[in-house]
């Protein structure tokens, strides 16, 4: 299994850094500037996604499945954080062991699609943790290239 710069960022410890309100509302305003008139949907639990190449048709992981993709992740500045794309190697992982949002919305996904999540901090990194502030709402293209069973174990 490749570990990424995604799955590490789970291992390093949490830096709660005290919220800046202004940057706090920076971030729910980048949320609430996707609309369903730009193809966004927003899930029960708060995901924002919108499908950039697919038809919803085919296999779709389980959050038990190992997953393979292409991403790229940013913030709302547009500064990106991570990138399976320019590292050239896409990553493989444990669907259930990645944050919520990256759970819950790469289950909606066919093998081939590429979308792209709004993940609100409560579903990411909450207050923080390695280089993701506290309260960042983290955006990211991701494209499903293979879905496996989870490995026995």
């Amino acid at each position: 299994m490749i570990l990424t710069a995604l799955a590490a960022l789970l291992m390093q410890p949490a830096t709660p850094a005290p919220a800046d309100p202004a940057y706090l509302e920076t971030q729910r305003q980048a949320l609430a500037a996707l609309t369903a008139a730009d193809g966004w949907r927003t899930t029960a639990s708060g995901l924002k996604y919108r499908v950039l190449i697919g038809r919803g048709t085919g296999q779709r992981p389980r959050a038990t499945d190992n997953v393979k993709v292409h991403y790229v992740g940013r913030f709302s500045n547009e500064e990106v954080f991570d990138s399976s794309v320019a590292r050239g190697e896409a990553a493989v992982f444990p669907l259930n062991r990645v944050i919520r949002g990256w759970t819950e919305g790469v289950q909606l996904m066919s093998i081939g699609e590429r979308y792209e999540f709004a993940i609100p901090a409560d579903l990411a990194y909450g207050t923080g943790r390695g280089p993701i502030p506290n309260g960042a709402v983290l955006f990211f293209k991701v494209e499903l290239i293979a879905i496996n069973p989870p490995e026995a174990g």
